[in-house]
């Protein structure tokens, strides 16, 4: 999280529970002195009436507004995500296994499957695990995906999304698989069986 601030300040921050903790940010990168604050969004304002020790110190309160979410593991993978080309027909070993996915726009054939699934000539860069949130989200209902995909961006985890009618579909790079579920975790999200 950045500030567009030129000059360092300080901010004390209480969140629901009224634990104190200390925001700064030199240069305007915001570095939290308590980790029971991370990935959390802040509404700052100048400490008016309150004895400071300097100029630039105010109070900080911590909005998270994030969805809690729960999510699962799905079996069938690891995946595989390929791309071909926009003219060939969808090949039949795409269209097996408890998850697949396939997009068709006028520059390619994205197909998500069991990796498999892949015939020899036919290579995915990598291994993916898949979580699906528990859904269903009515159209209505926003962040979503943000709530679930930011710890996981945070902490530089790539990952491939897909939304369907009723949820969404996170895939991450299979190396990542612990640092990821650590990090949605960290952020409040559940892994359901």
């Amino acid at each position: 999280m950045r500030f567009l601030l030129s000059i360092p300040r300080v901010f004390h921050v209480s969140d629901v529970n009224h634990i104190p903790a200390i925001l700064y940010w030199p240069e305007g990168e915001v570095v939290l002195l308590t980790s029971a604050h991370r990935n959390r969004k802040y509404d700052c304002f100048p400490a008016a009436g309150k004895r400071r020790a300097n100029r630039d110190q105010g109070w900080c309160s911590v909005m998270d507004n994030r969805h809690q979410l729960k999510f699962r593991w799905l079996p069938g993978g690891p995946y595989a995500i390929v791309r071909l080309a926009p003219d060939v027909p969808v090949p039949d070993w795409a269209t097996r296994g408890i998850f697949t996915s396939i997009s068709r726009t006028a520059e390619e054939i994205s197909v998500v499957c069991p990796a498999d699934n892949l015939p020899a000539d036919v290579h995915s860069p990598h291994h993916w695990i898949n979580l699906k949130l528990e859904g269903p989200f009515p159209f209505s209902q926003t962040g979503i995906l943000l709530s679930f995909i930011e710890p996981l961006a945070s902490n530089g985890i790539p990952i491939f999304a897909i939304s369907t009618y009723d949820t969404d579909y996170v895939l991450i790079m299979k190396e990542y698989a612990g640092t990821a579920i650590d990090a949605l975790r960290d952020a409040g999200h559940e892994l359901i069986c």
